[in-house]
């Protein structure tokens, strides 16, 4: 399960795009804490705490406490050049509401599986799934054994075993997650992909 996190918050009294660059130069970054049917409440967050959560790489699939009010991020956005957070959106939540949150996948046993021993390539389709969950208990990640798998093989979301309480968001097909490809597959894809190109630029 994600830890919850904790950030200090300011209500905002002044709203708009002169406001807003006016706290980005003081090193604040708008926010906006919505849903309950509650009125939006406009806020700012201390600019270093929020990078350094967002450093932990579930950020957005973690609770985060925010004077008093359990929320979900639900959107982050950046500067498009220098890649600092600009404004975030939060959701309020109750301890044990059900939310869908983005949980990072982690395959293991790869030395297991016959297909990559032989020079196979792990093709990740998802690197994450969408799932369902108690935000009470809201997992970090989901372990994926690759144990077993050949050359040609996919593995697709019927066979993965999630944590306990959450299910996949995603219920009307049995989606692919990751295939194990031949190098020689790959290098022709490369290679198809290059003639067309050559054939394209030579037809203009």
């Amino acid at each position: 399960m994600s830890d919850q996190l904790t950030l200090a918050a300011e209500t905002r009294d002044r709203v708009g795009k002169g406001a807003s660059r006016a706290l980005r130069r003081d090193g604040r970054v708008p926010a906006v804490i919505y849903g309950q049917n509650k009125e939006p409440t406009s806020i700012h967050l201390e600019e270093k705490a929020l990078v350094k959560a967002l450093g932990t790489g579930h950020f957005m699939n973690t609770v985060v406490m925010i004077n008093g009010e359990r929320t979900l991020p639900k959107d982050v956005h950046f500067h498009p050049v220098t890649d600092r957070p600009v404004h975030v959106d939060f959701l309020r939540i109750s301890a044990h509401t059900t939310v869908t949150v983005a949980v990072p996948v982690v395959f293991v046993d790869e030395e297991e599986a016959p297909g990559i021993k032989k020079g196979g390539v792990l093709n990740v389709v998802r690197h994450e799934l969408e799932l369902v969950c108690d935000a009470s208990d809201i997992p970090s990640e989901v372990t994926i054994s690759l144990k077993g798998l050949e050359v040609g093989d996919s593995l697709h979301i019927s066979a993965v075993t999630l944590p306990k309480g959450t299910t996949s968001a995603i219920d009307d097909r049995d989606f692919t997650i990751a295939t194990v490809v031949a190098p020689s597959a790959l290098k022709s894809s490369e290679g198809d992909t290059s003639t067309e190109a050559t054939e394209e630029a030579a037809g203009e």
